[in-house]
Parts: structure tokens; C-alpha cells; sequence
């Protein structure tokens, strides 16, 4: 099954977030080896050199290591892994928190509502 990308932004930036959010959540695990090149481009149904350039940018950042012969995989380096999480989750939640304000909510009433949202209770 494609994977859901669009063309508002360079796909390969999408497919690098596509595996951070894969490592992050728990589907590759630290040390995990993954899906060859060509593999995971046609399970993207993309061009096999726009995901390679994907990993190549996941190298950089250390979050995947290559070895030679066998393979790419994930960094056993937890904490980076949690660091990257943690970086993830603030920007999306100073993302809600923009949008909310925009909406014209205060910040009492913004928490207030995830609160409620957290708990169960709609209205």
C-alpha cells in the first residue's frame, strides 16, 4: 500500500519523517535493521533514489547507520531516540497551541479542553 504523500512538500523530507515517526513509535526498534532501498520504495511507490536520498539524510542525522554489507539500520542510541520524540511532540503541540490562540482561546481555556478531551467528555 502507497504511502500518503503529497506534493506540497520535497517527498523525500516526508519519507524521513515518515521512519522518524516509524522509530519514535515503536515500530523499528533500536538496532533494527531496515527494508532495503527498494523495498521501502515500492511500498512507497516512489523512485528508489528519492528514498535513497531519505536515508542519506536519516545517516546525517545519526538517527540510521550503515554497514557496509549488511545493511542500514536503526541507531541503538535511545536517548536520541527519546530526544527526537520529545522534539516532535513540542512542536506539535506549540503548532496547537498557535492555532488555538488564532482561534482566540486563552490559555486557561485551551487546557482546560484538552483536559476534557483527554478525559473522555465532548460537548
Amino acid at each position: 500500500m502507497a504511502w500518503n504523500l503529497n506534493s506540497d512538500r520535497p517527498i523525500f523530507l516526508q519519507i524521513v519523517e515518515r521512519i522518524e515517526m516509524d522509530i519514535i513509535s515503536g515500530k523499528y526498534q533500536p538496532g533494527d535493521k531496515l527494508p532495503s532501498v527498494r523495498d521501502l520504495a515500492a511500498e512507497a511507490a516512489v523512485n528508489p533514489n528519492t528514498m535513497q536520498k531519505a536515508f542519506q539524510e536519516l545517516e546525517h542525522t545519526g538517527l540510521v547507520y550503515s554497514q557496509r554489507t549488511a545493511g542500514r539500520f536503526i541507531t541503538e542510541d535511545t536517548h536520541m531516540i527519546d530526544e527526537l520524540k520529545s522534539s516532535i511532540a513540542k512542536e506539535k503541540i506549540t503548532e496547537l497551541i498557535d492555532l488555538m490562540q488564532q482561534l482566540g482561546f486563552q490559555n486557561e481555556e485551551i487546557l482546560s479542553l484538552i483536559q476534557q478531551i483527554m478525559k473522555g467528555e465532548t460537548s
